[in-house]
């Protein structure tokens, strides 16, 4: 699978408002997120993969481990393994979602 075109795979929507496109590697989850403006808050949780948020357009409140900042276009927060984290839309957003290695949820 050396390339994949997100616009081609099915639609997720894991919480109200987070629609995603989503492949696995053989080491990593990438799922492409379009958040609605008024999308149901992601809850704090955290899982054994190290996560990135990449912000490519609108604007995101991600929370990790209690310290709170938003992410604009272009800007990326990298959870690390086993931590505390959250995430809110400031309006519509549009985010890619990495996690290594992969999540099988």
């Amino acid at each position: 699978m050396p390339f994949v075109d997100s616009t081609d795979l099915p639609t997720t929507e894991r919480l109200p408002g987070w629609k995603a496109h989503v492949f696995q590697t053989e080491n990593m989850t990438f799922a492409y997120y379009e958040i609605a403006a008024d999308a149901v808050p992601l809850h704090e949780h955290h899982h054994p993969q190290e996560e990135v948020w990449n912000v490519i357009e609108g604007n995101l409140a991600v929370t990790v481990d209690g310290e709170e900042q938003v992410a604009g276009s272009g800007c990326a927060a990298v959870v690390p393994p086993d931590t505390p984290h959250s995430a809110r839309a400031l309006g519509p957003v549009r985010a890619i979602v990495v996690d290594f290695p992969i999540r099988d949820d």
